[in-house]
């Protein structure tokens, strides 16, 4: 058996600082003097008081984190603080049952933005802000992960983001540390900055902080039913529009630029191509939508804008019914719910640099085949590829795929519709929000979603949030065994 001792230890502290951030959510129910604030305080207790007892036992133990500790610590991480989350939403007016409530938390965390709610306008606002807390803690949790653990793992091919930060960083505990720090300032002002720039655009203060939140980790949630639809404003649209791209770009080259360093943005092969995907995109979805729904082309380009890159980034906005855009619209909407954004971002997704890497891999072997006794090699961001890294993104693409299709067949063997199953896995394990269809597409939500399916899905969220090897790892025997 593995040695948790050192995981306990880091899951206290985790704990300690969620009962932390619990009391933010207190103080604005007793500012808007909603009577929730004391499910808060008590929520707030119980989690400290747990996280306490678990740093104190642990603190003088040998603390070593191996690659096995780590794949656990990184699993039981996400689903503990998401059960703590679910505590307020369980005893609050919002009056959930645990299914929902942990449904709400781990879509929170995981920057899903899939919610079960349908009476947001009528929440307590602290309720509201915690939701958009969780998707703000879920985006900084997830760039960390990405960029500090996952290269380290090897996991589907993110050990190419050691190429992007191991020089200045060097894999010493001070210089991560150094790393973490910078990264979390550049997210913290990017998110005061995408506040300011929604407070001036037209929102009220509150609901500038909550949105500001969940639009830099590309979460979705929004503090109405409606989502952006119940603003209406082209400028607020644009803002969200602006801030979901940035949030969508990889943090560590935020990093270079703050250390002078400009032109790794401008070269960098994932940025370059997600630029041009949305350019796209947005391009021939307005022509439809112009063409097809006979919308004038100003129109047009502002609804196509606003929800191509909320899927696309996984954030899960929305301002129109996409349902209505006819066969072409749907498509498109289905398909961009894989790709996600850049890797080291908030986004999920199969993210744009696998889906470069299969391509070239693809241009390689066809090249092999005309020429087999040639020599190719693979290149990114200027530097060649190992064929390792191939193979862990060749497993990943497969294991994301077997995944989508057997949470789909699940979900239709619960009952659920076709487009409905389909749209929800698809959703779900690319951290969107929304899917397609009536009951969970832009005007409706997952409470219709029987107790079954949600827990099918919250588990896909998780495995798809975690980059999915996390996870399947600790399901093998040889993990438990010494």
């Amino acid at each position: 058996m593995r040695d948790f001792r050192s995981i306990l230890y880091i899951i206290g502290l985790i704990l300690c600082i969620e009962a932390i951030a619990m009391l933010f959510p207190m103080a604005v129910d007793i500012i808007y003097q909603n009577s929730d604030w004391q499910i808060f305080f008590f929520s707030s207790l119980v989690t400290f008081i747990i996280g306490l007892v678990l740093y104190i036992s642990f603190k003088n133990q040998k603390k070593i984190i191996r690659i096995r500790e780590a794949f656990a610590l990184t699993v039981f991480s996400w689903i503990i603080v998401a059960v703590f989350a679910a505590l307020p939403l369980i005893y609050s007016s919002s009056q959930l049952n645990f299914t929902d409530a942990f449904f709400e938390s781990i879509s929170g965390i995981t920057t899903t933005g899939a919610t079960v709610i349908s009476n947001l306008d009528q929440l307590s606002e602290g309720i509201l802000i915690w939701r958009s807390l969780l998707q703000w803690f879920g985006g900084i949790g997830i760039i960390v992960l990405a960029l500090s653990i996952l290269p380290t793992l090897q996991i589907g091919g993110m050990q190419l983001l050691h190429t992007e930060h191991d020089d200045p960083y060097e894999k010493t505990l001070p210089r991560i540390n150094q790393f973490i720090f910078e990264i979390l300032i550049i997210y913290l002002c990017l998110t005061f900055v995408c506040g300011v720039f929604y407070f001036i655009s037209g929102m009220n203060g509150f609901d500038a902080i909550a949105h500001a939140m969940t639009t830099i980790a590309t979460g979705g949630f929004s503090t109405h039913d409606s989502s952006f639809g119940h603003f209406n404003s082209m400028n607020i649209e644009f803002v969200s529009v602006l801030f979901m791209i940035v949030g969508s770009m990889p943090f560590v080259l935020y990093l270079k630029i703050v250390h002078g360093d400009w032109k790794s943005f401008i070269k960098d092969d994932q940025v370059k191509l997600f630029i041009i995907i949305i350019i796209m995109l947005v391009f021939f979805t307005t022509l439809w939508i112009n063409l097809y729904l006979q919308e004038n082309i100003i129109y047009s380009f502002r609804i196509a804008s606003f929800n191509i890159i909320s899927i696309l980034t996984g954030t899960g906005y929305t301002s129109s019914d996409f349902n209505s855009w006819g066969g072409f619209g749907l498509t498109v909407m289905f398909i961009i719910m894989f790709i996600g954004g850049c890797a080291g971002s908030t986004t999920g997704g199969v993210k744009i640099f696998r889906l470069q890497l299969l391509f070239r891999a693809a241009q390689t072997q066809i090249k092999k085949l005309t020429h087999p006794h040639g020599v190719f090699v693979t290149f990114f961001n200027q530097k060649s590829v190992a064929e390792d890294t191939f193979n862990s993104i060749m497993v990943f693409f497969f294991m994301y795929i077997l995944i989508f299709i057997l949470a789909a067949i699940i979900l239709s063997f619960i009952g659920l519709d076709f487009l409905t199953a389909i749209s929800a896995s698809a959703s779900a394990i690319s951290n969107v929000g929304p899917g397609l269809g009536n009951l969970i597409g832009p005007n409706g939500n997952y409470d219709i979603i029987p107790t079954g399916g949600k827990w099918v899905l919250l588990l896909t969220m998780l495995i798809g949030r975690l980059e999915l090897l996390t996870f399947l790892v600790l399901l093998s025997v040889s993990f438990w065994k010494k």
